[in-house]
């Protein structure tokens, strides 16, 4: 049996320092991993102070030395796919592969309606829609950490030939964990479908 913490990434823990010092402080108490949620306003407050979920990976990879670092969850829906790839894989190199990338839809239902992160920047708000963006962007992730040269053409994003290096430490990929609320089998789908692990 592992032991994971997740934390905010708002309010007092919006200060990425802080969140450095506590990822510290959890591996040296015997954490197996650290799981931060990745908003851009953090819980539908516009001014709660929001950290980067990526600039703390990347400080929290160089601080510790054992843990496993993930997002829990990146909404791939308002991210690039192209970005979270280099991200994630960045952080992957810099921990010497403890990486975990957690994904989801982000939040649905009438919940959507009161997020900042997305209607405060013109995101996609249906579910469908952004269900098929999460399908794509799995895709592209996936496909970019190969290494080689990689295309992709779909409904919402395109890539055009390009070659992702250096590659993410862990191989075949880093895990990718695809996130959703019960009872929706979606998210169930989605990851059997993609041979993705599920975190419910």
């Amino acid at each position: 049996m592992q032991y994971g913490l997740s934390l905010p990434t708002g309010g007092e823990c919006g200060d990425p320092r802080f969140l450095v010092d506590l990822a510290e402080r959890a591996e040296a108490a015997g954490w197996d991993g650290l799981f931060l949620e990745d908003y851009v306003c953090y819980g539908g407050d516009r001014a709660t102070p929001t950290c980067n979920v990526w600039a703390v990976l990347a400080a929290v990879a160089v601080r510790t030395r054992r843990m496993r670092l993930g997002t829990e969850v990146t909404p791939l829906t308002r991210r690039r796919p192209w970005n979270v790839a280099r991200e994630a894989a960045a952080v992957d190199q810099l921990s010497g592969g403890r990486m975990i990338l957690g994904v989801g839809l982000g939040d649905t239902g009438e919940a959507i309606a009161a997020d900042p992160s997305y209607v405060s920047f013109g995101e996609e708000p249906d579910a469908r829609t952004r269900g098929e963006m999460l399908d794509e962007g799995l895709e592209i992730v996936a496909g970019l950490w190969t290494g080689g040269p990689f295309s992709f053409r779909g409904k919402h994003f395109q890539v055009d030939d390009v070659t992702f290096l250096p590659r993410p430490v862990q191989q075949p990929r880093i895990p990718i964990w695809v996130g959703g609320g019960y009872p929706n089998p979606r998210p169930t789908r989605r990851a059997l479908r993609l041979g993705w692990l599920l975190s419910l």
